[in-house]
């Protein structure tokens, strides 16, 4: 119990106060996510799906042992040298941003291509929205424990280099049919929150919890806490605001998806261009 219990509180350090938005932590872990998403892009590609798939597989092992960390800290508090059971069910593993632990694994493992397309399809527009907003505006998600912090980084930043890498390594496959196969991914997912948010309310009610469970933010009995879709949450009917935030998320990932689409065709022209003069000038040379 005691090698436990030291275990326990070097994996809970805290720091003095909170990291602060765009505060040195919070600027280390950008240039770092941006150096590996350009190391990434650059090694892999052109890589076989099947390198894809171990990338991806290995990604997945880092953020469901970092999952399974900050499960186990929401989960227990050290009291008087014993460990007691007091889960935070807010922190349930089933937010929009969690689903990259549900998602990898389907990408990874699957022999069906077109649920594999329609996951990587939503892992470059959904989850890297999601992996972007929760980087460019931390708001709550720094707190003083420094191993949540590091994991909820390392979570976001797996988002932003996994949706670009498959943006760069299948540039190819860009279109209309290819968003909305991402799309139906969202979609799905929102009712399998919806579902659990409903089941599980009722499921507390009839044993007497009170615990707030909210899964992608939609539940129809507790607030909204999102920027913005808060106050869209305070201000019309249920029904509309669930109009609301699927159409709002829907945009943001197609305009996510239009600038990915746009800057790629804009790097396979420049590149065509170069190789162009590339070979012009090779030719003049052998004259």
């Amino acid at each position: 119990m005691d090698f436990l219990t030291k275990l326990f509180e070097a994996v809970t350090v805290e720091f003095e106060a909170a990291p602060e938005s765009y505060g040195l932590f919070h600027i280390a872990c950008i240039i770092v996510a941006v150096l590996l998403t350009v190391l990434v892009c650059k090694l892999f590609k052109d890589a076989s799906d099947r390198a894809v798939n171990v990338l991806t597989a290995c990604v997945w092992v880092v953020i469901l042992a970092l999952e399974v960390y900050k499960q186990l800290i929401f989960g227990f508090e050290l009291e008087a040298g014993k460990f007691v059971w007091d889960y935070a069910w807010y922190a349930f593993p089933f937010q929009f941003c969690s689903s990259p632990l549900y998602i990898l694994p389907i990408i990874a493992f699957t022999k069906n291509d077109k649920v594999r397309d329609a996951c990587i399809a939503y892992m470059m527009t959904f989850s890297l929205f999601a992996g972007l907003a929760v980087f460019c505006y931390p708001n709550d998600v720094f707190i003083r424990t420094i191993g949540i912090d590091y994991q909820t980084m390392i979570h976001h930043g797996s988002q932003i280099l996994m949706g670009i890498f498959y943006a760069v390594r299948y540039r190819d496959r860009f279109g209309v049919k290819h968003f909305f196969s991402g799309a139906s991914v969202f979609v799905v997912m929102s009712f399998i929150a919806m579902a659990l948010n409903i089941g599980v309310y009722h499921a507390f009610l009839s044993f007497g919890i009170d615990e707030t469970f909210n899964m992608f933010y939609i539940s129809p009995y507790f607030d909204c806490t999102l920027p913005l879709l808060s106050m869209v949450y305070e201000k019309i009917p249920y029904v509309g605001f669930i109009s609301v935030y699927f159409f709002g998320f829907i945009l943001c990932a197609l305009i996510v998806y239009s600038v990915l689409s746009g800057l790629l065709s804009g790097v396979r022209s420049a590149y065509g261009i170069k190789e162009h003069e590339k070979i012009r000038v090779s030719k003049r040379v052998k004259a």
